[in-house]
């Protein structure tokens, strides 16, 4: 299982639909009315044999891999626009001390 296959099955609104009636409980595969085939390979399914009864229920440990991955690039991004809002602070603030000088200097000489 991967960050990609656990991603895709999150991305589709079907198989997070199938997830939230796994996350309920355990559910005979013949119940769910829709393709799985992403959702039990992205890890986020789990399946057990019983006899000739196949059951579903819903996994959720690969979603930590998904979460960090969120998180670690949350912090880079929110780091980086931080630090892009405080540099066009300051030279917004620059270029207002420097109309604001030019504009003392012409009062100055009249």
């Amino acid at each position: 299982m991967s960050l990609d296959q656990t991603l895709t099955a999150l991305a589709d609104p079907t198989r997070r639909a199938i997830l939230a009636q796994l996350a309920r409980g355990e559910t005979r595969v013949t119940s769910v009315a829709a393709p799985f085939t992403i959702s039990l390979n992205s890890g986020l399914v789990r399946r057990r044999i019983a006899g000739r009864e196949h059951f579903l229920s819903f996994d959720p440990a690969p979603m930590n891999e998904a979460l960090t991955w969120m998180e670690t690039h949350r912090r880079f991004w929110t780091q980086r626009l931080d630090a892009l809002e405080a540099a066009l602070r300051a030279e917004d603030a620059a270029r207002a001390a420097g109309s604001l000088r030019r504009a003392l200097r012409r009062r100055s000489r009249r």
